[in-house]
């Protein structure tokens, strides 16, 4: 059994033409990966750009956010992030995106990303993602030529969250539509209410509330 699984955080730091940064959202890395690494997976770290990716939501009072920042191995392991074309999928047993806004311009059309997560999940293994992570596996085409997510129920961060924190006009696309124009099923909770979605090794979840979640129902899944 394969015991490695691979996060995928974003290289881009700046949300459109405001000049704010942005970046992978930490908590989003830190909590699944403390559920995955208890229960004794590997975790590898993947970027558009490779190297060390730009981090949003930096909080170290949150003691798994501490806990993963200042893990030597880790600390690493994400600011020396592998390219793409330096993963063999075949090493992994899931694949999981994290959020944080910079997802939302580089993840969807990053090619050898979309592929390396098709042939994943071709081989049984699993597909997750939260908050804005699914907007990595919005575009992931399976062999037949399917999307990923057509015909499987799914979420992420809602039209309505990003009304709320008044990202609507800034980002490139709003995810719950594109999730919905690709077939999939979307499926929400209230605003920043914990929501996790599980169909047919597809693993979502709404918003950063919901990332620890995620991680539980990998392991839930992995363990089938």
């Amino acid at each position: 059994m394969k015991k490695k699984i691979l996060f995928v955080v974003t290289s881009h730091d700046t949300k459109g033409s405001t000049g704010e940064k942005t970046g992978y959202y930490l908590g989003e890395v830190s909590h699944p990966w403390e559920v995955l690494t208890e229960a004794g997976y590997e975790i590898d770290f993947v970027s558009p750009k490779g190297g060390n990716p730009p981090v949003d939501g930096f909080d170290l009072s949150d003691p798994v956010n501490k806990k993963f920042w200042e893990d030597a191995v880790y600390q690493k392991k994400i600011t020396n992030s592998m390219r793409p074309s330096e993963v063999k999928a075949e090493d992994y047993a899931a694949i999981y995106y994290a959020g944080g806004h910079g997802a939302m311009w580089d993840l969807p059309t990053n090619d050898a990303l979309n592929k390396i997560a098709a042939n994943i999940y071709e081989k049984d293994g699993i597909v997750a993602a939260v908050c804005h992570g699914p907007a990595g596996i919005m575009n992931i085409q399976l062999s037949d030529g399917s999307y990923l997510v057509k015909d499987k129920k799914v979420n992420g961060f809602s039209n309505e969250e990003e009304e709320q924190v008044k990202l609507t006009r800034v980002v490139p696309f709003l995810l719950e539509d594109q999730l919905k124009k690709h077939g999939g099923v979307y499926e929400k909770s209230a605003p920043w209410q914990p929501h996790v979605t599980t169909d047919q090794r597809l693993i979502t979840g709404q918003n950063p509330q919901s990332a620890k979640a995620v991680g539980e129902a990998m392991v839930k899944e992995l363990n089938r």
